[in-house]
């Protein structure tokens, strides 16, 4: 499996979707965002890469790492 950064997105009938990065499909659909960012964060976790959240209009309004993190941060 390659190690994609995920994104939380609205699907067309009003549920939310987990995508990995630069794909067309979703990897899963869920009822609720909330259980969509459950699912997303146990695959970046496993993987080590990001997770965005996209609000209903589709832009990104989370953003959270999981793996990547250089310590201590810079500045």
């Amino acid at each position: 499996m390659s190690k994609k950064n995920q994104h939380i997105v609205p699907t067309k009938d009003g549920k939310w979707g987990v995508r990995g990065e630069k794909n067309q499909r979703l990897s899963s659909k869920h009822d609720t965002q909330k259980e969509a960012i459950e699912q997303g964060k146990e695959i970046c976790e496993n993987q080590g890469t990001e997770l965005f959240v996209h609000g209903k209009d589709g832009k990104i309004r989370e953003r959270s790492s999981y793996g990547n993190d250089p310590y201590p941060p810079k500045g």
